[in-house]
């Protein structure tokens, strides 16, 4: 970690942006995966799924930079390669053969709710560390995947 002189310590720093690296790994995961069903996907109801799964990936392509330059704020390194971001993922990468348009709507629900509860762990971390910059950034990245596991799941009923 840098030296830095912003009000939170450095074990404070070190704690959220090792909080929020977990959260871009697996919305980098779940960037990728949704962005090859956005691909891949087929059946009837492939119009509606391809412009969703697009809007999805790229909200989170954007998340992606916001997420990466809050670590660099707190003076430490975001990931910066694919084994990096495995290592770091709870959420896993798609299969090499695209599944089913059903089963891609049950894979990205179970992702976005696993990067819910990471958030969620997350924003508890920057809560005891006083970072109420992470905390505004988490609480934004919880609001938009709770919507989209609500719309998820809304085409699995």
């Amino acid at each position: 970690m840098s030296k830095l002189n912003t009000g939170l310590d450095a074990n404070a720093r070190a704690a959220v942006a090792g909080a929020l690296n977990g959260v871009l790994a697996d919305t980098y995961v779940l960037y990728q995966k949704t962005h090859a069903y956005h691909w891949n996907v087929t059946g009837p109801q492939f119009p509606v799924l391809h412009a969703m799964f697009e809007e999805q990936y790229r909200e989170m392509w954007a998340a992606l930079d916001e997420i990466a330059e809050r670590v660099r704020a707190l003076g430490a390194f975001a990931p910066a390669s694919g084994r990096a971001f495995a290592d770091l993922a709870t959420i896993d990468s798609a299969d090499e053969t695209p599944p089913p348009a059903t089963a891609m709507i049950r894979n990205l629900l179970d992702g976005h709710e696993t990067l819910i509860r990471r958030a969620r762990e997350a924003l508890e971390t920057a809560a005891q560390a006083n970072d109420a910059a992470s905390e505004d950034l988490l609480t934004v990245r919880l609001q938009t995947h709770e919507k989209t596991a609500w719309m998820l799941r809304a085409m699995t009923e």
